[in-house]
């Protein structure tokens, strides 16, 4: 092999080389995927049969990401005219003054259901030692301010949708049988639940049906069904996608829509769009 030969290999494995970490740094954490799907619901109505309800989850509005890809996500969310929309958790990522405005300014374009718009507490919504009592009651103040209904371990229903909301796991505010002590199994209800190790806890009541939860961003970077590195849960099944607990209940976990580092591998990001079906 000549000096000049040998060099353009060198080239050439170094584009190889390079190519996977330009993608996950450059395009993939900005290329969100509309996940579209049924969702059936026991007790629905007949007039919410076929109505749409969008899941966005995870913004982590911060200095880690253009978080302007943000509104330009909610953007195209606006053409499926959604019914509900549910945020469930994490809206900032170490929850700083500059994120706190940056977050007014994100939610000024944000979706909302023309019907309902429901969020719950994440993690990071209480800095980053998860202990910031004080800014997780700034978050819900801001989001209500921009007409989101927050459901601290309370339940609302809403045209006869009757939707439930933890508190985050491991928050000192975590106390679901708060709200499940009472909750009426007659009712169309679903469950919006932050980080799905919840569903390990004995809480729930007998609730059977749906919860819909975040955290995870589907590991962020991974190689389905090989390896998915970096998993912020104890129970390693719960990475993204439906997942049936085998007692009547079903959760669903997104993938999310921001990022609390700017990469991603066969991992896009995520809103959910579901159609109502009664089951």
């Amino acid at each position: 092999m000549t000096r000049k030969t040998f060099l353009k290999r060198i080239f050439q494995l170094s584009l190889v080389g390079a190519f996977p970490a330009l993608y996950s740094w450059q395009v993939e954490p900005f290329w969100v995927e509309f996940v579209e799907r049924k969702l059936h619901i026991k007790n629905l109505s007949d007039d919410l049969d076929g109505k749409i309800l969008m899941q966005i989850s995870d913004l982590h509005v911060g200095d880690r990401f253009d978080w302007n890809f943000l509104i330009e996500s909610f953007e195209k969310a606006q053409q499926f005219k959604p019914d509900f929309v549910v945020y469930t958790g994490d809206f900032v990522n170490r929850g700083n003054a500059q994120e706190q405005n940056d977050l007014r300014t994100v939610m000024e374009k944000a979706v909302y259901g023309q019907l309902g718009t429901f969020g719950i507490l994440g993690n990071h919504d209480y800095g980053l030692d998860g202990k910031d009592i004080g800014l997780s009651r700034n978050i819900c103040g801001i989001l209500n301010d921009f007409g989101v209904e927050m459901l601290n371990n309370e339940q609302q229903e809403k045209q006869g949708l009757n939707f439930i909301g933890f508190e985050d796991l491991y928050s000192s505010n975590f106390d679901p049988m708060q709200v499940m002590k009472d909750y009426d199994p007659s009712k169309a209800n679903l469950v919006l639940c932050h980080n799905p190790d919840a569903c390990d806890k004995d809480v729930w009541n007998g609730y059977q049906g749906w919860i819909l939860s975040g955290h995870t961003h589907g590991g962020q970077c991974r190689i389905p069904g090989v390896i998915t590195p970096i998993l912020p849960v104890k129970n390693k099944k719960y990475v993204s996608g439906e997942i049936d607990l085998k007692d009547g209940r079903m959760l669903y976990i997104n993938r999310a829509i921001g990022h609390s580092y700017q990469v991603r591998f066969m991992v896009r990001p995520e809103i959910t769009v579901f159609t109502l079906k009664q089951a």
